[in-house]
């Protein structure tokens, strides 16, 4: 019997051995139309190498234009230079806020940074806030070094968790007679500040750069020095490198998304038994990325949103027009009947679909009826038959499956 995978081994692939250049995680060894932040990151971070405390940095920029490649490229920089150039210890501590994202989480992971026994280490729950203060104090101020803290999407932290880390990390300097630290946050916030507590602000005292968004000549030159290590020569067709950077440049020249989209063309050309990676495979790239990130956000979705977006898909297949919230409020309460689940408020409704009207997911318009005045009209804004799949994966919505709307505006199951 022939294995399952025979089918799918190609005797070439369209990639290198190099494929991992592709995917947004890989630091490569230069950062092309970086180079002034890098340089401005540097010249600020050098003082550490001295056993200085540098100033404090807060780096701002939208999603894919370059933060976090940059400061992971700087500390391995940073690191490199101080075992030749060092005249003190020093270390650089990247800390991801989307999932270290409290007070209790961001002390651990600087506290056992720095503590070499395995008993000794701070436990992921349990301790009081002040305990693991004291001891991460202990431990770093032992060390006697400079500590330069990377809080990646600070944003989020404080969002979550308030400023009061913040403080504590500063705090830090106070108490500690050995040691330094420094903070390097990363938000795609620009307002972040605003969050701030006044008695932070002041502390902090931070010096900003702000990531400008990559344009399309930018994207290419990123996109082309990845594809001469990760494809194999002959294989992109001449087109298809400026097509990702355009698509990419258009949603606010996000790196990540070029990478992406490149990668993603070359797979999809290999699935079809392709030698060349052409246009179309990009095309075909861009709806997968798109579907994908649909998919993500309906999964999330709380389960009264799902229903809603079900009773505004469930509308538009049954041929209904102007689907105003009234109406879906009635299609909604039907559904949450079917099902045994308590619906909620007119008001709180109203409240969901302007949050899914901001994720893209619909489409609500306020449109005049001349005397009869005007009304929120509601449709969806993602592929009806998709859109249904996911929401129906819910296995509390698995009972929705035959649900449908007609045209008289009557839910039928």
């Amino acid at each position: 019997m022939e294995n399952v995978f025979e089918q799918y081994i190609r005797k070439q692939s369209l990639f290198t051995e190099s494929r991992d250049v592709l995917y947004p995680s890989y630091l490569p060894d230069s950062l092309p139309h970086r180079e002034n932040e890098i340089n401005r990151i540097a010249e600020i971070l050098v003082t550490a190498l001295y056993g200085e405390k540098p100033s404090n940095i807060l780096i701002f920029g939208k999603t894919g234009t370059g933060k976090t490649a940059v400061v992971r490229y700087i500390g391995r920089e940073l690191m490199s230079a101080q075992k030749v150039h060092g005249k003190s210890n020093v270390e650089y501590l990247y800390l991801n806020c989307d999932t270290v994202d409290t007070s209790y989480s961001v002390l651990q992971n600087i506290g056992n940074h720095f503590i070499g026994e395995w008993d000794k280490k701070i436990p992921f729950t349990g301790w009081p806030i002040d305990k693991i203060f004291n001891t991460t104090v202990e431990y770093v101020d032992r060390w006697n070094g400079v500590l330069i803290v990377v809080l990646d999407e600070v944003d989020k932290l404080v969002a979550k968790s308030g400023d009061d880390i913040l403080y504590k990390i500063l705090h830090m300097n106070d108490v500690m007679e050995n040691s330094r630290v420094g903070i390097v946050g990363i938000s795609n916030e620009l307002n972040f500040t605003d969050l701030l507590d006044a008695r932070v602000k002041s502390r902090l005292m931070e010096e900003k750069i702000i990531f400008s968004p990559y344009n399309a000549f930018q994207l290419e030159d990123i996109l082309r020095e990845r594809a001469e290590i990760a494809i194999r020569d002959g294989v992109l067709e001449d087109e298809v490198i400026k097509l990702c950077a355009a698509i990419a440049a258009q949603e606010h020249g996000d790196a990540r998304r070029a990478i992406d989209l490149l990668r993603i063309s070359v797979e999809i050309a290999e699935r079809d038994g392709a030698e060349k990676v052409t246009e179309q495979h990009v095309k075909m790239a861009k709806n997968k990325i798109e579907l994908d990130c649909i998919a993500e956000a309906i999964k999330t979705l709380p389960l009264h949103s799902k229903i809603l977006l079900l009773g505004v898909i469930l509308s538009e297949e049954g041929g209904r027009d102007n689907l105003t919230t009234g109406e879906l409020y009635d299609i909604y309460r039907n559904l949450c009947h079917k099902i045994s689940v308590s619906p909620l408020t007119h008001r709180r409704v109203s409240d969901l679909i302007s949050d899914m009207d901001s994720l893209g997911l619909i489409n609500a318009r306020v449109r005049s009826f001349g005397r009869y005045g005007r009304t929120k009209v509601i449709e969806p804004a993602i592929p009806a038959y998709e859109g249904k799949k996911i929401i129906l994966e819910d296995e509390f919505l698995a009972d929705l499956k035959n649900a449908r709307v007609a045209n008289q505006k009557k839910l039928f199951f």
